[in-house]
């Protein structure tokens, strides 16, 4: 792009960042605003970024292009500047859109697993020497980024459904994991979702390929629009011996594994790869061990289907010892639709605790943590409700002992209690 000063509203996003960390790359400058310090704004700092921590339309200064996060209010006095200004203003979205058109593009989407198998992707076209592109929703283990430049023409990128921001990317190849009852603040029922989600099986041409379960929950519709070429991905070799746990990772690797075929590169590279793939940021990331041997993971999982899948896997991997889980709920919307889920997804935990609701976007409905403990309870007897990180701690630090294992859950600040935890 020509634009030399771009600003960001909502930098310390986990997408948004991902972008400006490119335009820095280019030799751009970059300035943007968030409201609180993050491990992600202090990294663009270190590497030029002008962060400002509260939003007002002064921020701008000399931009010539603002990229702002999906999650920006119409009424952000930067965007209101930017656009009274004639400023060219690209959501995060459009903003991929824009790099994908003049790229060969994987693009890797579902409501579970897409993180994973984005990495994965990224991961294995690196280790096949054709230096991708990648721009994926965490932080890749090794680099510490959530960005990496390439020079070829492939561009690997995280593909997220949320107000059909996916619909922007332009891919040549598409990868849906799965299809579940998410985001239902946003698509009100699960035939918008599948209505989303053949959109984004249609833009790919009949040169184009989806990789897919086609016989997956939700996914027929989808797949009868399509008019590519359908791969399915359960028809692939699946006898991975991976760091990562669980039969979830399987199925991701499966993915990967076709994107790897289908671009040529030798069987024994792909799976060396997906092998050695060590995960990324906040899925089943190992924080440590306390002082009395208690061992301590931290996951991102935010969905009944997700928290079943990763309390399945840690049971499997780790079946003699005492699990904690401590879970954040995540939006009062999502907590509200799938309560009577959530309740039923406890059943490999030994011991549950619930936070307060993270609200994010959203403001207070009158659902309650409370609520959902009082359900879960009905499934899982040992669930109770924390008000606090300071009770959650107390109780971890009262009961835990050597051998056990402590996992947090969920999409906001939950992993703070196990950075905290393991200093004990």
């Amino acid at each position: 792009m020509s634009s030399k000063k771009i600003h960001f509203i909502g930098i310390g996003g986990i997408g948004v960042s991902a972008v400006a960390r490119m335009f820095l790359r280019g030799k751009k400058t970059v300035s943007g605003s968030d409201i609180a310090r993050s491990e992600i704004t202090k990294a663009l700092e270190k590497i030029g970024a002008k962060i400002y921590y509260r939003h007002s339309g002064k921020n701008l200064k000399a931009a010539d292009l603002v990229v702002y996060s999906p999650a920006v209010a119409e009424n952000n006095p930067e965007l209101i500047k930017a656009r009274k200004l004639g400023i060219r203003t690209f959501s995060y979205p459009e903003m991929l859109g824009a790099i994908s058109k003049d790229k060969y593009t994987i693009a890797v989407s579902g409501a579970h697993g897409k993180t994973t198998t984005t990495a994965m992707v990224g991961m294995m076209l690196r280790d096949a020497k054709l230096d991708p592109t990648i721009i994926v929703g965490s932080l890749l283990r090794e680099e510490k980024s959530n960005f990496v430049a390439g020079r070829s023409k492939y561009f690997v990128v995280e593909a997220c459904e949320y107000k059909r921001s996916f619909l922007n990317i332009n891919p040549k190849i598409a990868i849906i994991t799965n299809i579940d009852n998410d985001h239902l603040d946003y698509y009100k029922s699960v035939k918008n979702i599948q209505k989303a989600f053949g959109e984004f099986a249609a833009k790919l041409g009949k040169d184009g390929y989806l990789i897919c379960n086609p016989n997956g929950k939700y996914m027929k519709p989808v797949v009868k629009i399509a008019k590519c070429e359908i791969i399915d991905y359960t028809k692939l070799p699946r006898d991975f011996k991976l760091k990562v746990i669980g039969e979830h990772n399987l199925d991701n690797a499966q993915a990967a594994f076709a994107v790897g075929k289908m671009l040529g590169i030798r069987e024994n590279t792909i799976r060396k790869s997906l092998e050695n793939f060590s995960g990324t940021w906040r899925r089943f990331e190992y924080k440590g061990k306390t002082k009395n041997g208690v061992l301590v993971y931290d996951d991102y999982g935010h969905h009944p289907a997700e928290i079943k899948a990763t309390l399945k896997a840690v049971r499997e991997a780790f079946a003699n010892k005492k699990i904690f889980c401590v879970f954040q709920p995540h939006l009062y919307s999502r907590t509200k639709l799938l309560m009577n889920d959530f309740a039923k997804s406890f059943n490999d935990a030994d011991a549950v605790i619930v936070m307060d609701i993270y609200a994010a976007r959203e403001k207070n409905d009158g659902t309650s943590s409370a609520d959902l403990v009082k359900k879960t309870q009905k499934y899982h007897k040992n669930a109770r409700y924390a008000e606090n990180f300071s009770k959650a701690a107390k109780i971890l630090i009262a009961e835990t002992k050597k051998g056990d294992l402590v996992i947090t859950m969920g999409a906001g600040d939950v992993y703070k209690i196990g950075e905290q935890f393991t200093s004990f």
